[in-house]
């Protein structure tokens, strides 16, 4: 079965824990630095976040995708960070030495449910004692919704609209409905496997598996059969596409005239070992148009270029803003 990735408009849950003794976390100014960055990303429009919590050694987020896919943010957030994480506390090498763990929910049922279980993640945790703390703990997204932490790229509307019209009442409400939570514990039902999540438990499955009643389920979604098997069928339809894409003979000599002209710049600069901004950014719009957009092969592009796959797939893989969306 294809995998169901997120997609643009996808509400996905992440989290990472790193496997040793390594702490994430270990200062103001990394809890600072990894925020501005979430942030940046908000701003720019690239995801829409709506709950957040940064423990010791893990991290928690709840998030929609927007202008790119989520694997591109969380690349983008990961990387910047680990670089001066390093250069900050003297170290080198990898941080984050696991992948992380994303899962696709279907947002109507499970939003309120997740923001929810993230938000109480430093009480679970033992690093707050009582809501009251956890109100003014300000490396979770629970207080940017009471109201004591500005955080101003948070989307806190969405979910307080659950709770009412009027914003005071339903941050109380909100409230109330965050320590109901408590008594619940550690729920494996929201971070474990697909079918299982979906209906309940063990004994929901068992139950219409004896009346013969087959689900769509995966490990990598949090919702009901029919939400599962439309992202499935989302992720069959990609891959033809991208088979048909593949299959056709794009002449890349026509496509780098079409970027030089757009560009302004030669197209004999393109396939040169210059470095100017204009020809390193007409040749980077030029890999993403050729290798993400129309399926060529990281070697195919850089024998045209002249260049080594590795550099031709690193362009590719470089962020432009939406700049490829014009051709």
């Amino acid at each position: 079965m294809p995998s169901p990735q997120s997609h643009p408009g996808d509400t996905v849950t992440y989290q990472l824990h790193h496997p040793g003794t390594v702490q994430l976390f270990r200062s103001k100014t990394d809890h600072e630095d990894f925020l501005q960055r979430l942030g940046g990303l908000c701003e720019q429009g690239a995801v829409v976040v709506y709950a957040w919590a940064l423990m010791p050694n893990h991290f928690h987020l709840l998030l929609r995708s927007a202008k790119q896919p989520l694997s591109s943010s969380m690349g983008k957030l990961l990387t910047g960070y680990v670089v001066n994480f390093n250069r900050r506390h003297k170290r080198w090498g990898h941080l984050f030495q696991n992948r992380y763990k994303s899962i696709v929910c279907e947002e109507d049922p499970y939003l309120l449910e997740l923001t929810r279980y993230i938000h109480l993640n430093p009480l679970r945790g033992g690093i707050t004692s009582s809501m009251g703390k956890l109100k003014r703990y300000e490396w979770a997204g629970h207080s940017v919704i009471m109201g004591s932490t500005r955080r101003a790229w948070q989307d806190t509307d969405t979910i307080l609209a659950y709770f009412g019209g009027r914003r005071k009442e339903a941050i109380e409400r909100y409230e109330a409905f965050v320590s109901e939570g408590i008594a619940q514990g550690r729920r494996p039902e929201l971070v474990g496997g697909g079918l299982i999540r979906s209906l309940g438990g063990w004994s929901e499955v068992v139950s219409l598996r004896r009346r013969g009643i087959r689900v769509a389920s995966d490990e990598r979604v949090l919702g009901s059969g029919d939400f599962i098997e439309g992202l499935v069928s989302q992720a069959e339809q990609s891959q033809r596409e991208t088979l048909r894409i593949s299959a056709q003979s794009v002449d890349l000599e026509k496509m780098a005239e079409k970027v030089a002209k757009a560009e302004g710049v030669d197209l004999s600069a393109i396939r040169s070992g210059s470095r100017k901004p204009p020809v390193v950014n007409a040749r980077r719009v030029f890999c993403q148009l050729a290798i993400r957009k129309l399926g060529h092969s990281g070697a195919q592009v850089a024998r045209f270029l002249g260049t080594i796959t590795s550099c031709a797939n690193r362009l590719a893989r470089s962020e432009l803003l939406g700049e490829i969306e014009k051709y």
